[in-house]
């Protein structure tokens, strides 16, 4: 145990010192930091708790997700019934369900077969539970088509996994560092943004869905007259953004959709220089545009997004190119951030702010000095106790334990982690797990010689015989730190990563590195007795 050879030495030291290093470009100034080839720049994160930053829970509005289905429902049952030339009457949403009725009786198994093709299997074309997202059920000529529970579910789990890819875009064209965008129960989304002093602005940015839609004006009555009698069939009643609300009355047919659209940019109108927002087309989306345009010129469009009229321009001539541009008297981060949510695309449905914090960095200062006290403090005792315990093996495990937490740090930034103020806790707490283990072999080696050994082969027969021992409590300890790594959120799994890359680094440092400086001294010494 104690025999290294020079290649398994020099392994041993490279790896070590390599790791250690890569710790030390999280020491460095921003400047120096940008300088470094582009191979070298891993460096640790600071989480919300240790730099500030906005942190937010948002919920899918289930109200939301069961109305689009229903809407959904509603226009593939209109699709399909025309389709199939069935006669039908009073198609509406009624309640939770889509209801029809069939003028002719005779129709009536027909557009029941039909409709049921619209009720898809839960878990996809290849589920075999059996599970239909949707009840289809007939009452004389009448036909209900109604949204299953397990139904709504599987779509709201979807939605928060569309949802989550859609922010995590908006968050990245913050130019944020290590957002932490994850899914917290079966509906809800938990995001973090360190380094983000503006929740309001975040808020802003997650809580709009961002369904833009270009739709024409009806000019057929004034928004007022609509709003004091009724409006015409096909059209709603919109309000812009200005303040106070300007009305316009709206056709629901959309001309393009958002979906369309292939990229967003902040810009300045060339006349006015005010700010405004350039988009452009998709071949699809041009093609519809061109069309709508050129059948519609001198008529006023709008741009709509989230039901507000964002501006309502009248069409002076076809527009060709699959560009144009949308003014609203935006504010120059108002047009940044439009075009950020654009880029992005639109949320399934709508999210809900159930929760938010905002962590000044004043505060997150605090909790750095508070975690570099306690660590400091925590090293020096269990240091100082070690020499004073095992004289100079304890040096020798202290040295360990230093490069230990160096490793730690280095892993932590080869990895890109996230650190917080309980992953600090972690490596305070590594620190005594890796002197234990030293506690453990030294001991031994105490017992082996006790026993009438020769110090050379009492300190063999001690790192030997603690190696069961040592693995057995560390590979237990792991594998708590691994159930609260899958079963934790945030601050549980900073700690559950740095405690499970100490705990390896500890067995590393334990049976390489503390052996090999024992193996040096016993092989310069040739001691007689064990120094313990």
């Amino acid at each position: 145990m104690l025999y290294f050879s020079k290649w398994k030495a020099f392994a041993i030291l490279a790896v070590s010192a390599i790791i250690c290093l890569m710790a030390v470009p999280s020491l460095l100034s921003q400047s120096a930091y940008d300088s470094l080839p582009h191979v070298l720049q891993r460096k640790i994160v600071l989480g919300l708790d240790l730099q500030g930053g906005s942190y937010i829970v948002l919920q899918v509005d289930a109200q939301s997700v069961r109305k689009i289905r229903l809407e959904h429902l509603r226009d593939d049952a209109r699709r399909v019934l025309r389709d199939a030339k069935i006669g039908y009457t009073g198609l509406a949403i009624q309640g939770d369900a889509v209801q029809v009725r069939i003028r002719d009786g005779q129709d009536v198994d027909a557009a029941l077969t039909q409709l049921r093709g619209l009720a898809q299997p839960l878990g996809g074309a290849m589920s075999t539970s059996g599970q239909l997202d949707t009840d289809v059920s007939r009452d004389g000529n009448t036909i209900s088509l109604s949204p299953t529970t397990a139904g709504i579910q599987s779509r709201t789990i979807q939605a928060v996994s569309q949802s989550i890819e859609i922010i995590r875009k908006r968050i990245d064209q913050l130019g944020t560092t290590e957002p932490s965008i994850q899914r917290q129960g079966a509906d809800r989304i938990q995001v973090q943004v360190p380094g983000l002093q503006d929740p309001s602005r975040l808020k802003a940015l997650l809580g709009q869905t961002a369904q833009l839609s270009f739709r024409l004006v009806d000019n057929t009555m004034s928004a007022q007259q609509a709003l004091q009698g009724r409006p015409p069939a096909g059209t709603d009643v919109l309000y812009s953004q200005d303040n106070p609300p300007v009305p316009y009355l709206i056709e629901q047919r959309v001309l393009v959709a958002g979906e369309d659209l292939t990229d967003a940019q902040p810009s300045f109108d060339p006349t006015t220089r005010e700010p405004v927002v350039t988009f452009r087309f998709n071949t699809n989306g041009a093609r519809r545009f061109a069309e709508a345009t050129q059948a519609n010129v001198g008529r006023p469009f709008a741009i709509i997004l989230d039901n507000h009229v964002i501006s309502a321009p009248v069409i002076r001539e076809p527009i060709m190119g699959g560009s144009g541009q949308i003014s609203g008297n935006f504010t120059v981060q108002q047009a940044n951030d439009l075009a950020i949510l654009l880029r992005a695309g639109a949320l399934p449905v709508p999210l809900q702010v159930v929760e938010e914090r905002t962590v000044g960095p004043g505060l997150g200062a605090d909790s750095i000095r508070a975690g570099l006290i306690a660590s400091i403090v925590g090293a020096t005792l269990v240091a100082l106790f070690m020499v004073a315990t095992y004289g100079l093996f304890g040096v020798i495990a202290n040295i360990a334990v230093a490069i230990n937490v160096g490793m730690i740090f280095g892993v932590l930034a080869m990895l890109g982690a996230t650190l917080t103020l309980p992953g600090i806790a972690g490596v305070v707490l590594t620190v005594g797990i890796a002197v234990d283990s030293n506690v453990l072999i030294y001991e031994r080696i105490r017992e082996e010689a006790r026993a009438g050994r020769s110090a050379i082969s009492a300190i063999d027969a001690g790192f030997s015989r603690a190696l069961a021992t040592i693995l057995d409590s560390n590979i237990t300890t792991f594998i708590a730190a691994a159930v609260l790594f899958y079963v934790g959120s945030g601050p549980v799994r900073g700690f559950a990563i740095t405690f499970g890359i100490g705990i390896i680094t500890t067995v590393f440092t334990a049976f390489t590195l503390t052996r090999l400086m024992v193996a040096l001294w016993v092989r310069w010494q040739r001691p007689q007795r064990v120094p313990i």
